[in-house]
């Protein structure tokens, strides 16, 4: 027997798409200002670090124009987060957020190692930088990331996707800050090696952020146990309600930001196929994880102590 919510859960599942629809909407009027600030941020930067000669800057438009695919992409991503579910795909496109996210920080790992090599090639042979125009450029980039932070930060927890691309502003205007440094230490002390030293501060900014982000993407692709859920606790609680004796056959997943997912098998006494008991301890069950551990999309197949031999050796 297979459980599934009754009419209230089906009301709180209306519910929950209706948040769902309303958050998805305001997060795509987010990126799309923020992507046409950056855009314009990364054309003041390309014609600033041709004028200027910095590989700082260069370094900091290189991670703005991937700032602007991943932009795209996560506006592509929040459009078809909001698509329906289908036959062919019952959770809709929910996990496109994921994909992006991943997709994004695998780019951003690519910049920042471009940074790394490039730096270390100009620490070795430093060219000329004009080091006044590093300053207005590097101003005019942190006054654009400024706006994008704003505009994003209020969304940056609603899921995986908004958190990229929120980290990828933030980057940007941690990376003019490295700009607008070095450019002060060339015009004071002459010494041209500052602009590739804060080049690598932007990469070490990039890289362990991005490392953090993929690998909780990957996390989630991968089907992994949401992270902070023990399901040594979960099996705990679940033994430990009236008529059950096992609990096997125990997964969790996530299917995208917020939509942690549980199944189980539950061996109950053979009474409870007869007597009612099953209606009743479902839902317990339901109410249990989600009251105790925050997953409120379970589904519990209820066994008689005798069905295991009758299932397949890859259940566990």
């Amino acid at each position: 027997m297979t459980g599934a919510p009754g009419q209230r859960g089906g009301r709180d599942q209306r519910v929950h798409h209706h948040d769902h629809h309303g958050v998805a909407t305001a997060n795509r009027s987010r990126l799309r200002v923020v992507l046409g600030i950056t855009i314009a941020v990364l054309v003041v930067e390309v014609v600033g670090a041709v004028l200027s000669g910095s590989l700082a800057l260069l370094a900091d438009a290189a991670h703005m124009l991937t700032d602007v695919g991943g932009l795209v992409l996560a506006l592509v991503a929040a459009a078809l987060s909001l698509r329906p579910p289908s036959d062919s795909r019952t959770w809709g496109w929910r996990r496109a957020e994921v994909v992006a996210a991943a997709f994004q920080a695998a780019v951003l790992l690519a910049v920042g190692g471009f940074v790394v090599v490039e730096s270390v090639r100009r620490l070795l042979s430093p060219p000329e930088v004009a080091s006044g125009a590093m300053v207005v450029f590097g101003v005019v980039g942190l006054l654009g990331n400024a706006i994008g932070i704003a505009v994003l930060a209020g969304s940056r927890a609603d899921n995986l996707n908004m958190r990229a691309a929120f980290l990828e502003v933030v980057n940007d205007a941690l990376g003019s800050l490295a700009v607008l440094a070095p450019a002060v230490v060339i015009a004071v002390s002459g010494w041209t090696r500052a602009d590739a030293v804060a080049s690598l501060v932007i990469a070490a900014l990039i890289v362990p952020r991005t490392i953090g982000l993929l690998r909780e993407s990957v996390d989630v692709l991968l089907e992994a146990t949401p992270k902070g859920l023990d399901l040594g606790a979960v099996r705990g609680h679940l033994l430990a309600m009236p008529h059950v004796h096992e609990v096997h056959d125990l997964h969790a997943s996530q299917v995208t930001t917020g939509l942690p997912v549980l199944t189980a098998h539950v061996v109950v006494d053979d009474s409870c196929f007869h007597d009612g008991h099953l209606r009743t301890l479902l839902d317990d069950l339901q109410a249990c994880v989600a009251q105790d551990f925050d997953v409120e999309h379970s589904t519990f197949q209820f066994e008689a102590a005798g069905h295991a031999g009758h299932e397949h050796a890859a259940h566990t």
